[in-house]
């Protein structure tokens, strides 16, 4: 079975006619009709029901045309990216990492990627789950590693890479400082700190109130850094997953977060598109998911 004559089938579909098809091909009528009953030959079944001048798609037709536009599309991609890769050039990776998230596994995985692939353009976007979701939608980024909030989609790779555990930190000297452990009940009549972003305070407080069952005042950051600044000042306690900085253990305490009896987590996953999965964003999901297997962000 060849391409072309694949191509050549579509093309008929698309015009509707042998003859328009013939003519935008740049080959006669007879070829293009011969291609065709050399395809359904090789195929063993009928794709068209031919009416003097006119046809119709049988239903095996109907599912082939379909089914072979899907794979058009995916080749189209694949010869993009492979000339990419051999040219070594003008290719872009956007990526988009959650702002909250203390872990160090992204930054690894952008530096380790970075060095393997030099000339590959990679562009950064930090934000909140609700910002990064956007992102994929409307196709400003092509790989977000974010939390995990919503169910599964089909429409979008969606790869695991770590459940991890939930703390929250604590200036050191403070009476929470000396818990072992401490619980979102405990928490209740608290201040929370909330890293997010401007425009986003309400939806991640709705979030954290009626999903974690943070039930306090609140306050806002708009960076991991700001965030621990105000547990510095004595603001309140910042929820937190992820690596911590044992630079700043003699400032701030992290202690592990309990809903009732179990520890709290919250899971992580890289997602990107289905119909845009080149190389290079299956190259970077890897290596990220290498970085978390490894551990170099735990505790």
């Amino acid at each position: 079975m060849l391409l072309r004559q694949i191509q050549y089938f579509q093309k008929v579909v698309e015009c509707k006619s042998f003859t328009e098809a013939a003519d935008a091909c740049h080959i006669s009528q007879s070829a293009i009709s011969q291609q065709i009953k050399a395809l359904e030959d090789e195929l063993g079944f009928m794709l068209l029901i031919r009416k003097n001048r006119s046809f119709e798609l049988t239903p095996a037709g109907k599912y082939f045309y379909e089914k072979t536009l899907d794979i058009s599309k995916q080749l189209d991609k694949l010869c993009t990216e492979t000339k990419k890769i051999a040219m070594n050039e003008g290719a872009v990776l956007r990526l988009g990492y959650l702002k909250n998230y203390g872990g160090h596994e992204f930054r690894y995985a952008v530096a380790e990627f970075a060095k393997k692939y030099p000339k590959v353009d990679i562009q950064l976007s930090a934000g909140t789950h609700e910002e990064l979701y956007e992102m994929l939608i409307n196709e400003q980024a092509d790989l977000v590693m974010n939390d995990q909030r919503r169910a599964f989609s089909n429409l979008y790779n969606n790869l695991v890479l770590v459940e991890q555990k939930g703390f929250v930190e604590v200036p050191e000297g403070s009476f929470y400082s000396s818990l072992d452990k401490i619980t979102v009940e405990e928490l209740e009549g608290k201040t929370c700190i909330l890293v997010t972003s401007p425009g986003q305070e309400e939806t991640d407080k709705e979030f954290y109130r009626d999903i974690l069952g943070f039930h306090g005042e609140y306050i806002y950051a708009y960076n991991l850094e700001e965030g621990r600044m105000q547990v510095l000042a004595g603001k309140g306690y910042l929820p937190i997953e992820g690596y911590f900085n044992h630079a700043m253990s003699k400032m701030i305490k992290r202690i592990p977060l309990y809903r009732k009896d179990k520890q709290v987590y919250r899971r992580y996953c890289a997602f990107w598109k289905e119909d845009n999965s080149g190389y290079y964003i299956e190259e970077f999901a890897d290596i990220l998911k290498k970085q978390f297997e490894e551990g170099k962000g735990t505790l």
